[in-house]
C-alpha cells in the first residue's frame, strides 16, 4: 500500500454533486449547498437503505448536557449506556447488538472513529450536538461511507448550516449530581450576502451518579463560510478537552446489591492501612479538528465537493498503582544493606499522541433518470503510545520523563467508490454501489504490558451493494437491499493475536407506508457474518472490551417504527426491534477442554429493543413528551452462561419544552426540562463477563471460574435549562 502515496493528485480531486430532484423551490440555494457536504454518504427517503433521520429541532428538545448517544436513544435498535450512570462523560451506543467500534461515524463526511481502536469517543467532543444541523443513522451496511466498515450501522452528522440572518443564543442548564451545561452561540448572518462567521463555546460539568465519576468538559466550534448561488466554501475548526474521573472498572454483584454507586478506581491503602482514593485518577484528553470544504455547482447536471481534514489528539489517563514490580517499569532493584527493594507504589500516565489527515473528494452527475456519484478518499494516521511514571515511592535509577514503554503506529487508507440510482419509471428505482477499500497498518515497539508488537498488514476489500425500490401507489413503497462489508482488526485485536478480517453479507427487505397523519417503516434483515469479532465480555487492564472470533454467526431481525399524528395535540412515535443473534457451532474452553456449544447467543444482543414517544402539545409553543425504552435481557458472553446475563429493563423519561415568544430584547426564551427514569428503576445497561481456569484448588482438576461486573445506571434524575435567543 505504500505505493498509494504516489497516486496523482488528480485522482483525489474527483468531486461530489447534489440531486437536482431534491431541490424544493421554497428552500434557498445556501441550504441545498450545505447538504452537499454529506450527500455522497447519505441516502434519500426512497432509497433501499434502512435509515432514520433527526433534525436540529428534534435534537434541541433534549439537548441539556447528555452526549449524542443519549440523544439517539429512541431510534430503532439503539441501546445506550454510560460509565458514570447519567449520560455525561463516557457514553456508548450499540445498534443491532453491534458496539460503537462497529458503528461508522462521520462528521461532514470525515471519519470520527479512531483509526486504531475504531471506537467513537463522544466525550472528546462534548456538546457537539449543539452544532449539528441534522444527522442520519443507517442500520446495517448502508451505503458506501468513509473510514471503518459499518458492521452494525453508520451515523453521519452535518454540522451547522450557514445562517442568512444574524443570531445569538445563551444556554444554561443544571441538574442532578451537580450537572451543569453552559454554552453561547452566535452568527454574523450573511455579510454582504456572501460571508458568514459563526461559533460556539461550551462547558459541561458533572459529579456523576457513580462515586467520583466526575466530568469537566470544554468544547468549541468556529465556522467561516463563503456562499453564492453555486459555491459554498467552509473553513471549520472544532474540538474539546475532557477530564473525567475513571469509572470503567464496574462492580461485582454483591457490591451492586449493597452499594451500587461504589467506584473502585483510584483505591489504595495508606501506610496506616486505611483505604484511600487517589484524587487524580483521571482520563485527560484533547482533540482538535480542522476541516475545509468546497462545494461547487456547475449546472443542473454537475456539482462537486472537496474536503480536507486534520485532527490532532493527545492525552493520557493517570493511575495510582500499589506494589508494582520494578521490572514492569524497567527499574533496577535497589540494594539497601541486606534488603533488596524491587517493588513500589507509583503514579503512571499512559499516553496517546496522534495526527490524522484526510483528503475526501467526490463528483455527481444527475439527469432526470440517472444519478451517479463517484469519488475517492485518502487518510493518513500516525499515533504514538507510551507510558511515564510521574511519581514513585522508590524511583530506582529512573529519570524524569522516561518512557517505560513506547509503540508507534501508522495507518494509511485509500477508498474509491461509485454508486448510481436509475429510475426506470415512476414505480421502479434501482441502486448499485461499489467500493474498493485498501488499508496499510503498521505498528512496532513495546505495548503497555511490555510485550513486543510487530504488525505490518495490508487489507484489500471489495464492498458491493445493490438495491431496488418499488412504488406500489401513493402510500406504499417496498424495497430490497444487499450489501457486503469487510473490516480489519483493531489494535487490541492484533495484541490478542487476531489478524483475520471480518466479512458481512447484509440482506434487507422493507415496506414503507405513508399518509399525511400516519407513517410506518418496517424491514426484516439477515446479517450473515464470517469471522465476526464478537465481544468476549472481558476487559483489558484499561477497561477496553476484548473480542474473540466467532467463526460463522448471524443476526436476523424485524424492525418497525411509526409516526402517528393522532390529533392536532397528540402524536405517537413507537418502534420495536425483534431479533435473534447467534454464533454457529461455537466452541469454548470449559474445565480445561474445548467444548462444542452449538448455536449460542451473541454477546450484548438483546432480542427485544422497543421505544415510544408520546407527545402532547396543548398549545403551539408547549410540548410534553413521555419517552419510554425497553431493552430485553442479554448475555455479556457467548457461552449462554447465566452468570453473564443482564436483566431486561424498562425506563421512562419525561420531557417538557416551552417557548416564550414576543418578549422585549429576546426573540424567544426556550425553557426545557428532562426528568429521566421517572419511576426510579434500578437497572444495569452494561457490564462485563470473564472466565479463567482454576487448577490449584483440586490437584489435577481444572475448573472454569466465571465472574461478572456491572455498570449501574442512575435512578430518577433531572436536567432543566433555559435558552435565550436574540
Amino acid at each position: 500500500m505504500k505505493h498509494l502515496f504516489l497516486l496523482p493528485t488528480a485522482l483525489l480531486i474527483t468531486v461530489l454533486g447534489y440531486s437536482q430532484q431534491k431541490i424544493d423551490t421554497i428552500r434557498k440555494p445556501v441550504e441545498i449547498l450545505d447538504e452537499i457536504l454529506v450527500q455522497a454518504i447519505r441516502v434519500d427517503a426512497d432509497s433501499p437503505v434502512t435509515h432514520s433521520d433527526l433534525s436540529k429541532e428534534e435534537l434541541e428538545k433534549r439537548n441539556l448536557g447528555q452526549d449524542i448517544p443519549y440523544l439517539l436513544n429512541y431510534l430503532p435498535s439503539v441501546v445506550t449506556t454510560s460509565d458514570a450512570g447519567a449520560g455525561v462523560g463516557y457514553t456508548y451506543i450499540r445498534v443491532r447488538g453491534s458496539d460503537a467500534s462497529r458503528v461508522n461515524v462521520t462528521l461532514n463526511g470525515i471519519p470520527f472513529n479512531d483509526s486504531e481502536s475504531q471506537g467513537s469517543f463522544w466525550v472528546n467532543l462534548p456538546d457537539f450536538a449543539s452544532s449539528v444541523q441534522n444527522l442520519q443513522l443507517q442500520r446495517g451496511v448502508g451505503t458506501s461511507t468513509n473510514g471503518s466498515g459499518a458492521f452494525g450501522a453508520s451515523l453521519n452528522l452535518l454540522s451547522d448550516a450557514v445562517s442568512e440572518e444574524a443570531y445569538g443564543e445563551i444556554s444554561n442548564s443544571v441538574g442532578s449530581f451537580g450537572t451543569r451545561k453552559h454554552n453561547v452561540k452566535l452568527s454574523t448572518g450573511l455579510l454582504k450576502d456572501h460571508i458568514e462567521i459563526s461559533g460556539r463555546l461550551s462547558k459541561i460539568a458533572s459529579d456523576g451518579y457513580i462515586d467520583r465519576a466526575s466530568s469537566d468538559l470544554k468544547s468549541y466550534f468556529l465556522q467561516a463560510a463563503y456562499v453564492d448561488d453555486n459555491t459554498l466554501i467552509k473553513a471549520i475548526t472544532f474540538g474539546g478537552h475532557e477530564v473525567t474521573y475513571q469509572s470503567w472498572e464496574g462492580i461485582d454483584k454483591e457490591t451492586l446489591e449493597n452499594d451500587r454507586t461504589f467506584n473502585p478506581a483510584g483505591m489504595y491503602s495508606d501506610p496506616d492501612g486505611n483505604t484511600q482514593f487517589y484524587d487524580n485518577e483521571v482520563d485527560n484528553y484533547k482533540q482538535d479538528h480542522y476541516q475545509f470544504h468546497w462545494n461547487e455547482r456547475f449546472n443542473n447536471n454537475w456539482s462537486t465537493n472537496l474536503g480536507l481534514n486534520y485532527t490532532y489528539g493527545r492525552g493520557y489517563f493517570e493511575q495510582y498503582k500499589e506494589d508494582e514490580d520494578f521490572e514492569d517499569y524497567n527499574f533496577s532493584p535497589i540494594e539497601i544493606g541486606a534488603e533488596t527493594i524491587n517493588s513500589t507504589d507509583l503514579i503512571r500516565r499512559r499516553w496517546l499522541d496522534n495526527d490524522y489527515y484526510v483528503v475526501n473528494a467526490n463528483a455527481t452527475y444527475k439527469n432526470s433518470k440517472l444519478e451517479v456519484t463517484s469519488g475517492a478518499f485518502y487518510s493518513h494516521y500516525k499515533g504514538d503510545h507510551f507510558g511515564e511514571v510521574i511519581w514513585a515511592r522508590y524511583a530506582s535509577d529512573s529519570q524524569i520523563r522516561d518512557k517505560y514503554y513506547f509503540s508507534d503506529a501508522t495507518k494509511n487508507e485509500f477508498t474509491v467508490f461509485s454508486k448510481a440510482t436509475f429510475k426506470l419509471d415512476n414505480k421502479w428505482q434501482f441502486f448499485i454501489d461499489v467500493q474498493g477499500r485498501f488499508i496499510d497498518y503498521t505498528t512496532g515497539g513495546i505495548t503497555s504490558d511490555l510485550v513486543g508488537i510487530d504488525v505490518d498488514k495490508n487489507f484489500e476489500f471489495f464492498n458491493p451493494k445493490a438495491g431496488i425500490t418499488y412504488q406500489l401507489d401513493l402510500n406504499n413503497q417496498f424495497y430490497g437491499y444487499y450489501g457486503r462489508a469487510n473490516r480489519e482488526p483493531t489494535r487490541n485485536d492484533f495484541e490478542e493475536g487476531i489478524s483475520t478480517a471480518e466479512k458481512l453479507n447484509d440482506f434487507e427487505l422493507g415496506w414503507r407506508y405513508s399518509k399525511p397523519n400516519f407513517k410506518v417503516n418496517s424491514n426484516v434483515y439477515f446479517m450473515d457474518y464470517k469471522d465476526q469479532l464478537v465481544l468476549s465480555g472481558a476487559l483489558n487492564d484499561v477497561g477496553s472490551p476484548l473480542r474473540t472470533t466467532s467463526g460463522n454467526s448471524y443476526r436476523l431481525g424485524l424492525e418497525v417504527d411509526a409516526d402517528w399524528q393522532l390529533s392536532n395535540k397528540w402524536r405517537l412515535m413507537p418502534n420495536i426491534a425483534i431479533s435473534t443473534n447467534k454464533n454457529k457451532d461455537f466452541v469454548a474452553s470449559i474445565d480445561g477442554s474445548l467444548v462444542e456449544l452449538g448455536n449460542t447467543n451473541i454477546s450484548y444482543s438483546p432480542e427485544i429493543v422497543a421505544s415510544n414517544m408520546l407527545v402532547f402539545s396543548p398549545k403551539e409553543n408547549l410540548q410534553i413528551g413521555l419517552l419510554s425504552k425497553f431493552v430485553g435481557e442479554q448475555y455479556m458472553g457467548n457461552i449462554d452462561s447465566e452468570a453473564s446475563k443482564l436483566d431486561s429493563f424498562f425506563v421512562n423519561d419525561l420531557n417538557v419544552v416551552y417557548e416564550v415568544e414576543n418578549i422585549p430584547v429576546f426573540k424567544s426564551i426556550v425553557l426545557s426540562a428532562l426528568v429521566n427514569n421517572i419511576f426510579n428503576m434500578k437497572y444495569v445497561s452494561n457490564g462485563y463477563f470473564y472466565t479463567y481456569d482454576d487448577d490449584f484448588s483440586t490437584p489435577g482438576v481444572i475448573t472454569t471460574i466465571e465472574g461478572a461486573g456491572y455498570y449501574p445506571q442512575s435512578g430518577i434524575n433531572f436536567l432543566a435549562g433555559a435558552t435565550l435567543k436574540f
